[in-house]
């Protein structure tokens, strides 16, 4: 299952994209600054249409370019609906790393690989939890749980919309 993803966000990155090759060619900016600034947001933009899930056999995935994670079913203890904005201050580099480690007061520090504020947050064992967004949070949820539940009949899988 792919991410939310926002036409607003990629609209975003499209027109600066396009102001800052505007600019380079116009050479009111430094062509190897204008260079290196296309390179870097076509990287985070491609890192933010690569975002997916997927829930395999054994394991959950919350893929993108560069800063997956994974996690085995059987390690999954707990997944519920959350908001990033209700976890931790978010702010323009409120994460860091390349795997979105943020830190909350409420659960300490876990890992985002999001596209969207909404979405489900997912845990267990000794691992960090991770935020992530699906498209359709619910199905995801759901299957998740019937997944999880195989492993951990009474693991804390939460069914009902937030």
């Amino acid at each position: 299952m792919y991410a939310r993803y926002s036409a607003g966000v990629v609209g975003l990155y499209v027109l600066l994209l396009g102001a800052l090759v505007y600019l380079g060619d116009r050479g009111l900016l430094n062509l190897l600054a204008a260079d290196v600034l296309v390179a870097a947001l076509v990287i985070y933009l491609g890192r933010y249409l690569s975002t997916r899930y997927r829930l395999g056999a054994e394991t959950f995935s919350a893929l993108r370019l560069f800063g997956s994670r994974r996690m085995r079913l059987e390690e999954i203890r707990h997944a519920s609906h959350a908001n990033l904005r209700d976890l931790a201050p978010v702010s323009f580099i409120g994460s860091w790393g390349w795997r979105g480690r943020m830190w909350s007061p409420r659960i300490g520090p876990f890992d985002t690989v999001h596209t969207s504020s909404e979405g489900l947050l997912v845990s267990g064992g000794d691992r960090v939890p991770v935020f992530i967004s699906p498209k359709d949070p619910d199905a995801f949820l759901a299957e998740l749980s019937r997944r999880v539940r195989s492993y951990h009949p009474d693991a804390d899988i939460e069914t009902d919309a937030a």
